[in-house]
């Protein structure tokens, strides 16, 4: 593994942390509960506004979780080719 995907994988994991922190802003939560509760909350809005079925809804969620995990992972490694001029 290179420094461009380590540093693609270190920026998808804060982004995700920052994503699952924005979603329980506010909530009393225990700190290990908040991926759960962001997935459920994801879950519920998404079945709540669209009237999907449950399954999908909580398939629809995850989808969204793997698509920002993969978005900050191209965004980090894109920062990593622009700071050593690789392409």
């Amino acid at each position: 593994m290179n420094n461009r995907n380590f540093f693609g994988i270190i920026t998808a994991t804060i982004g995700l942390c920052t994503v699952i922190a924005f979603f329980n802003a506010g909530m009393e939560n225990q700190v290990l509960s908040w991926p759960s509760e962001a997935y459920f909350g994801l879950t519920f809005s998404i079945g709540w506004l669209t009237n999907l079925s449950a399954s999908i809804a909580y398939l629809t969620a995850a989808l969204i979780f793997i698509l920002i995990a993969v978005a900050f992972y191209r965004l980090g490694s894109w920062i990593y080719g622009l700071m050593t001029r690789q392409s």
